[in-house]
């Protein structure tokens, strides 16, 4: 870990395969040669969308069957990662086998890392924020959070999480003190990160279903805060 006089806290690359090595969704490795490119996307999504116009086509699939299947899925998966941090939040001992195991405790709730990554959850505090990021692609713990959303994958927000995370956080309603430390760290092929958002206050006996539903995805990648009570 090295510290980032230009943006007032941490850069953590992680740990990286040799070669920088990446994979795609279907877990085929690939290397990226630098920030600027997005190795494969172009031609994975054309890959993509010819397969399902031919399922249409053959009337295997309805016309609208398949976005309708992602967006519920989109809208269910993120709920896995939040039900992990309102648990953590009710139950100090979940709390911390989740810090201490984190992915011992993700699958024994249930959920599976793609590709058998690691994870390694963090949480933030008055003194620490933490905000995560994948600097060459957007390796992402899609099993807690659904599918990674475009701002994620996009060469700015990779850019300038690393040089102003704090400028970015503000773009998302998230203002910190001065004081906070804030640590960016990287993800990768071999591992995910899951945050654990500040609890919000005036939540004292709420139950974990009461909970969940203020953490957000956002604040699970550190960008944002969790919900407050009684907001939308």
């Amino acid at each position: 870990m090295s510290d980032n006089k230009d943006h007032g806290g941490f850069f953590d690359p992680g740990w990286r395969p040799s070669g920088d090595v990446h994979r795609d969704e279907d877990g085929r490795p690939h290397e990226h040669p630098g920030l600027q490119e997005d190795v494969g996307l172009g031609v994975r999504a054309s890959r993509a969308l010819a397969m399902h116009e031919l399922l249409v086509e053959k009337g295997v699939l309805g016309e609208n069957e398949v976005e309708e299947a992602i967006e519920a899925w989109s809208e269910r998966v993120p709920s896995n990662g939040a039900t992990l941090v309102a648990k953590a939040w009710a139950d100090p001992e979940f709390k911390k086998r989740l810090l201490e195991h984190p992915k011992e405790t993700v699958i024994e709730s249930g959920f599976v890392p793609e590709h058998n990554a690691d994870v390694i959850v963090l949480e933030n505090t008055e003194d620490v924020q933490h905000m995560v990021v994948c600097t060459l692609c957007s390796c992402y713990p899609t099993a807690l959070l659904g599918p990674p959303p475009d701002w994620y994958k996009s060469f700015s927000y990779r850019s300038r999480a690393v040089t102003e995370p704090r400028k970015v956080m503000s773009e998302f309603g998230l203002e910190l003190e001065e004081e906070t430390e804030v640590r960016v760290v990287d993800s990768n092929s071999e591992l995910r990160f899951l945050v654990i958002p500040r609890r919000p206050e005036g939540t004292e006996g709420w139950s974990v279903e009461q909970l969940a539903d203020l953490v957000n995805r956002n604040s699970m990648i550190g960008v944002a805060a969790a919900t407050e009570p009684g907001t939308d």
